[in-house]
């Protein structure tokens, strides 16, 4: 036997690889976690080895999604933490204020540089005609993730919701907690830093429901997303080379993809910090059953949105000055959340059409209000909802601002209904697993509630048979990589 070439397995499987970041759904990383868990479980009662412990095994976990960039968190949490407690020890306002100034300053420098500097530069190329080169710079995996909750952390310490935290080391925990850190949800410092002062042990019925959360997470992204993107791809890869039918396909598969894919991620990181005994925050809530965009946006990437609302829309002045200005702060709130989830003019027209979408909807409350509230008209609107966030996925997923317009132009020149039975001869499978998909988001949110207590409540051979019978349909499904989640490009 080679044990050389065993141990350099093992050692090429422990460092970064640029092409294969660990992400929850990979068999390394569930390793590695069934290796965790019993270590931390030891160290739970000895808060500060805790700690340690857990920074440690979350700046491994950033080192394996994004490699030497975990020196970049770390150094912004030292940042942070230090300039947080100078912060409270300043006196006058213009002092505290430069505090803050200097750390949102040095945050938001470098998610530039990283995220938009190449867009920034193009942009300028083409207005002055230039000979635009774009700059060799690799974007660190969740860097708006841990960004946001930086600003947002130091600007409470500011305002006072929360205090500075006694040492670096609780700070790092709460900026670097594995479980959020690369796709969110982002965890906020007066909900997540009293739980690190608690330091409770998980209950068991929280281990259980952590674990059908877990579940139901591997579902929707490994099982659901994965297989059904295979399709989704082809059409998006190829704008004018399918039928409009096969194109509205794509796109409604992408719809979905998305979805499964974010909350799916959502679900196994509050599953696995729930087993943890930390709650996080709930990212989703069935958000295409919404009825207007205003609904849509309190249900889908929850995190995200009332991040928004509490640091961009609120300080730009919220409803607080006149109609047109609320207006205008819904339109801008949105634009920057387009512009943080990419730099391409397709992701501000996606924000901006969001924005403009608000509006448009709060400028028509009074009329909407006289409508008798009928089931028909119930479902006109979901229509009209549904139509308009899929249609804006478009731009979302398209290589391209002319590929979005190909695709959509494609559906409304080129589509032929007679092609429906071939389409669902062929593409079965898809049809099947996007039928469970949209059936299970359909049905009442109590019927899940139901079924995550009744999973809890249920014997361990039960709950055996259940995770055999998904890890063995991941199998059956799964394509030949493990496919990246959709946010973390973001």
């Amino acid at each position: 036997m080679d044990f050389s070439l065993i141990w350099h397995n093992i050692a090429e499987l422990l460092t970064y690889q640029k092409d294969a970041p660990m992400i929850f759904s990979s068999g390394i990383f569930w390793a590695l976690f069934i290796v965790f868990m019993p270590v931390y479980a030891m160290l739970k009662e000895r808060r500060w080895q805790m700690l340690v412990f857990v920074v440690a095994f979350s700046l491994y976990f950033y080192y394996k999604s994004s490699g030497v960039f975990f020196l970049l968190l770390v150094g912004t949490s030292l940042l942070d933490w230090t300039l947080s407690k100078v912060l409270v020890r300043q006196k006058t306002e213009l002092k505290r204020k430069l505090c803050v100034a200097v750390s949102v300053a040095a945050s938001l420098s470098v998610l530039c540089y990283f995220k938009y500097a190449n867009f920034f530069m193009w942009n300028w190329s083409m207005m002055v005609n230039g000979n635009f080169q774009p700059l060799d710079i690799i974007l660190p995996v969740g860097i708006s993730f841990y960004t946001f909750q930086s600003i947002s952390y130091i600007v409470d310490v500011y305002k006072g919701r929360v205090k500075p935290t006694d040492t670096w080391l609780e700070y790092a925990f709460f900026l670097s907690f594995f479980p959020a850190l690369v796709a969110g949800p982002i965890v906020r410092a007066d909900y997540f830093l009293p739980q690190i002062k608690d330091n409770t042990r998980a209950t068991q019925e929280e281990i259980y429901y952590g674990f059908w959360l877990i579940i139901l997470g591997v579902i929707k992204k490994s099982l659901i997303a994965d297989y059904i993107s295979q399709y989704n791809d082809l059409i998006f890869a190829n704008p004018t080379g399918y039928t409009g039918l096969e194109s509205l396909m794509g796109v409604i598969g992408y719809t979905m993809q998305i979805y499964c894919d974010f909350s799916g991620y959502s679900d196994m990181a509050i599953g696995i910090a729930l087993i943890m005994g930390f709650k996080l925050s709930a990212n989703f809530d069935f958000p295409y059953k919404s009825l207007n965009l205003t609904e849509f946006w309190r249900r889908w990437h929850i995190s995200l949105s009332s991040w928004l609302r509490d640091y961009v829309y609120i300080p730009l002045g919220g409803n607080r000055k006149g109609t047109f200005r609320t207006y205008v702060n819904n339109f801008l709130t949105m634009l920057i959340g387009g512009l943080w989830h990419g730099a391409a003019w397709k992701f501000v027209f996606w924000g901006a059409m969001h924005g403009a979408g608000l509006a448009v909807h709060k400028a028509s409350k009074p009329w909407l209000s006289r409508i008798p509230d009928k089931w028909w008209v119930r479902s006109v609107c979901w229509a009209i909802t549904i139509i308009y966030v899929s249609l804006l996925w478009v731009f979302f997923r398209a290589d391209s601002w002319m590929d979005s317009w190909l695709i959509i132009k494609n559906i409304f020149s080129n589509f032929h209904i007679d092609y429906l039975p071939v389409f669902v001869e062929v593409r079965y499978v898809w049809c099947i697993l996007m039928s469970v998909i949209i059936i299970a988001h359909a049905l009442p949110k109590r019927w899940w509630a139901l079924a995550g207590e009744r999973f809890v409540r249920s014997p361990w051979i039960v709950k055996l048979a259940v995770f055999l019978i998904v890890v063995q349909l991941v199998v059956q499904f799964m394509s030949e990589d493990v496919s990246p989640f959709i946010y973390f490009q973001f």
